[in-house]
């Protein structure tokens, strides 16, 4: 199983992301403006997720899925977006389906170590997120190391460290 470790959501994260082959974000259909780290990740891409978003490539409807480059933007080489649908009607089973298939679509990218974000809003509280986490993201990718851009609230629900 992949070993998860907590950063903060924000630049200084974002910042802390230089052992990662990718970044994960989760883009709801509702979301203007972005969210979270996808806003944070917006900004320092100069408004590149909210051009695609505009132009109606990529709209954030379940199942719609983006990879764009973070062109020395980031510490990261590649940006993979999954879309949520509606943010307001995520709940815990929609979640572990949007987690699962991003775990499997980072498998067949080959992607070793990414960080991520647990989407939040809808029907879901803290307890929520970090079981679709644990249930359906960790033991479907295939990879050894996830950074995990949260707040204490959500990192305090993280399983203690043994060792």
């Amino acid at each position: 199983m992949s070993q998860t470790t907590p950063l903060d959501v924000g630049f200084e994260g974002l910042d802390a992301l230089g052992d990662v082959d990718a970044l994960c974000l989760f883009v709801a259909e509702d979301d203007r403006p972005l969210p979270a780290t996808a806003g944070f990740v917006d900004w320092r891409l100069c408004g590149a997720l909210s051009r695609v978003l505009q132009g109606g490539f990529f709209t954030g409807v379940k199942d719609d899925w983006l990879l764009l480059p973070a062109d020395g933007k980031l510490p990261v080489p590649r940006i993979f977006v999954v879309g949520l649908g509606p943010r307001k009607k995520l709940d815990a089973a929609a979640l572990g389906a949007a987690l699962a298939g991003a775990a499997k679509v980072l498998g067949r990218a080959q992607v070793n170590a990414v960080a991520l974000e647990v989407p939040a809003g809808g029907l879901l509280d803290d307890t929520a997120r970090m079981e679709a986490y644990q249930r359906h993201f960790l033991p479907a990718f295939k990879g050894g190391r996830v950074s995990l851009l949260a707040d204490k609230a959500l990192v305090r629900l993280l399983p203690a460290r043994k060792g």
